[in-house]
């Protein structure tokens, strides 16, 4: 088994502290480690530095040289530029199979906060011996215990295969609010943690049954990679491939899962206060209730708010109901294309 630690993310919905040029996955967000130190060690203690690979943005090559600093050059894999997981993930099998490996594939997040690593690698041995047959795709399915709208589902079937294994019957985008707590009051309905176990030749298998000329641009234009790159679509793996396979099983696990994707997760993550806040920095709260403030190298006095996220570094300042955190993305890019300035 071959780890593969995805570290492409922007992670938007943690701005003003996670930027594009240092994102969350390279933040100390839920420990003294970043995220993606926490998810290499994590592993090493279960499989071999020579089996963890990172994938990431060129960009990206410095920081992760700075924080895993035993991690062999030749274990990076370099995307040109961000296209989405789907392009990844081709990259991904492209690397392995020009070096004729073929080993079954953890492909994993950078930024999860799994506590429990002997539960994980659990669900994993037990979804690697699956992936050994051809065309199986294996995906860990977390246990529901709140209606998330910032969460992918997975619908699987009732019966077992075998183990705790079952099939998936398919996908659901994240939903609204009413749509989430249905989902979780579904038999066999669970959130998708996007941590996939494959081979490289399955997911050649399945791009080039349906994303055939984004394969063959891989393969076969003679160009240069950075030239192909470019020109690949941005698309999810889920659309590319996931979405539309016939073999994708899915283990379900109760391990404490987070995928630490916005503000409020740090609540799941870290105690509160007598009034509920979650307080980071110098922060001053007089009458404040139910809220999270971050305080970066500067005094925040916080008076008489309830259920807000302010969060102040040298990078920006955000002013957020909690409620409202999902449009930060949305806020983000309007800002960045200006939008606002026709308001």
């Amino acid at each position: 088994m071959k780890v593969v630690i995805m570290a492409g993310g922007k992670g938007l919905r943690f701005w003003p502290r996670s930027v594009e040029s240092k994102p969350k996955q390279f933040l100390e967000l839920t420990s003294h480690e970043s995220m993606l130190q926490q998810t290499y060690h994590r592993f090493l203690k279960h499989v071999d530095m020579a089996d963890i690979y990172v994938v990431a943005g060129s960009s990206y090559i410095p920081l992760i040289r700075e924080q895993l600093p035993h991690l062999d050059p030749s274990r990076l894999i370099v995307e040109p530029e961000q296209r989405d997981t789907g392009p990844c993930m081709a990259l991904t099998a492209r690397f392995f199979l020009q070096q004729n490996m073929d080993d079954v594939l953890v492909t994993a997040p950078s930024d999860q906060y799994i506590p429990d690593d002997k539960a994980l690698m659990k669900a994993l041995l037990e979804a690697e011996w699956l992936a050994k047959k051809k065309e199986s795709i294996i995906t860990l399915g977390i246990v529901p215990t709140r209606p998330e709208t910032g969460y992918g589902y997975i619908r699987a079937a009732s019966e077992t295969i075998v183990g705790q294994v079952k099939r998936v019957l398919n996908f659901v985008e994240k939903p609204g609010e009413q749509q989430a707590r249905e989902l979780i009051l579904e038999p066999d309905t669970y959130w998708n943690s996007g941590i996939f176990v494959w081979k490289p030749s399955t997911i050649d298998y399945y791009m080039k049954l349906y994303q055939r000329d984004m394969w063959n641009k891989l393969w076969l234009s003679g160009e240069p990679l950075e030239t192909v790159y470019a020109t690949l679509p941005k698309l999810s793996v889920d659309y590319a491939i996931l979405e539309k396979a016939e073999t994708v099983y899915m283990i379900p696990v109760h391990f404490v899962w987070d995928d630490v994707g916005s503000w409020v997760a740090l609540e799941r993550v870290f105690p509160k206060d007598d009034q509920g806040n979650l307080m980071f920095g110098e922060v001053y709260p007089l009458r404040a209730n139910n809220s999270i403030i971050y305080a970066e190298n500067q005094k925040v006095i916080a008076i008489g708010v309830d259920d807000l996220i302010i969060v102040s570094t040298k990078d920006g300042l955000l002013v957020c109901r909690k409620s409202e955190e999902q449009n930060i993305k949305i806020a983000i890019n309007m800002m960045e294309s200006s939008m606002f300035k026709s308001m």
